[in-house]
């Protein structure tokens, strides 16, 4: 496999991860600290299972590593996959800054004719 599908193999997984409102919250938890899988169920009222199948998309995204210990399962965050979503979208970092300048100019040329207006 060349290296770019193998790249783009790793950010689909990582944006499908991503793509789940409860996986954030995973991943938000285990950026604070370590926790089993039991802690990161009970936000959410879940099951063991429930949250199992969670910790699985986003081992599988590379987005956490698990150590089992007896029949803890301890699950920590690796944020160099969340590195490398990041690196792929600030290449559209410059679209929407250039975007942004142009609606800055506009609001500004706004306030200044209402200003304008004011004092006649």
């Amino acid at each position: 496999m060349n290296h770019m599908v193998k790249h783009s193999a790793h950010l689909d997984a990582v944006f499908h991860a991503l793509s789940d409102p409860t996986r954030r919250a995973m991943l938000g938890q285990l950026a604070e600290r370590e926790c089993t899988i039991g802690e990161l169920a009970t936000p959410f009222s879940m099951s063991f299972a429930g949250a199992s199948k969670h910790v699985r998309v986003l081992e599988r995204a590379g987005l956490l590593s698990r150590k089992i210990r007896g029949r803890i399962h301890q699950c920590r965050l690796q944020a160099e996959r969340l590195a490398e979503a990041q690196e792929w979208m600030k290449r559209y970092e410059r679209f929407w800054n250039v975007k942004l300048d142009a609606l800055e100019s506009l609001l500004r040329e706004e306030d200044k004719q209402k200003e304008k207006k004011a004092k006649e």
